[in-house]
C-alpha cells in the first residue's frame, strides 16, 4: 500500500510539472532574470496620475524592486562593477511603466534620468 501512495505521488508531481509549466511562464522568468542581472535595456517612465504628467524617466540596464515603504527601488549599473541606486516614492497618483528597450543601446553602461519638474522662479537681490 506504502508503494501504491509513493508511486501515486511521483506520478502527481510529474503531472504538475508537466503541465505548470508554459513556454510563457519560461520566457517571463528568463526575461526578469536577465534585466535583474544587468542584461537587459529598460525605460522607467514616472506619472503623476492626477496631473497627467511625466514625474522623470530612468533608461539603462537596470533591476527594479519595491520595498516595504512604498518606494520602488531602481538599481543602476553604471560601469564595470559601478551602480547607481535610486528610489522612486509610489503614492495613490504616482504610477510607473517599465519599457523594455533591449537593442537600443550602444554604450552598455550609460545611464540616463529626466526630471519633468517645473523648477521655481528664484529671485536673487544683492
Amino acid at each position: 500500500m506504502k508503494k501504491f501512495f509513493a508511486i501515486l505521488l511521483v506520478v502527481a508531481c510529474l503531472v504538475g510539472c508537466l503541465t505548470g509549466c508554459t513556454e510563457a511562464g519560461n520566457v517571463n522568468y528568463n526575461l526578469s532574470q536577465a534585466a535583474d542581472n544587468f542584461e537587459v535595456a529598460r525605460r522607467i517612465t514616472v506619472y503623476n496620475a492626477r496631473t497627467d504628467m511625466i514625474i522623470m524617466e530612468m533608461e539603462g540596464l537596470m533591476s527594479i524592486s519595491n520595498n516595504g515603504a512604498s518606494e520602488l527601488v531602481v538599481t543602476c549599473r553604471t560601469g564595470k562593477n559601478e551602480y547607481r541606486k535610486n528610489y522612486v516614492y509610489l503614492n495613490e497618483y504616482v504610477i510607473y511603466v517599465v519599457e523594455d528597450i533591449t537593442g537600443t543601446v550602444t554604450d552598455p553602461y550609460h545611464y540616463k534620468i529626466h526630471f519633468y519638474t517645473a523648477l521655481p522662479d528664484i529671485d536673487i537681490n544683492k
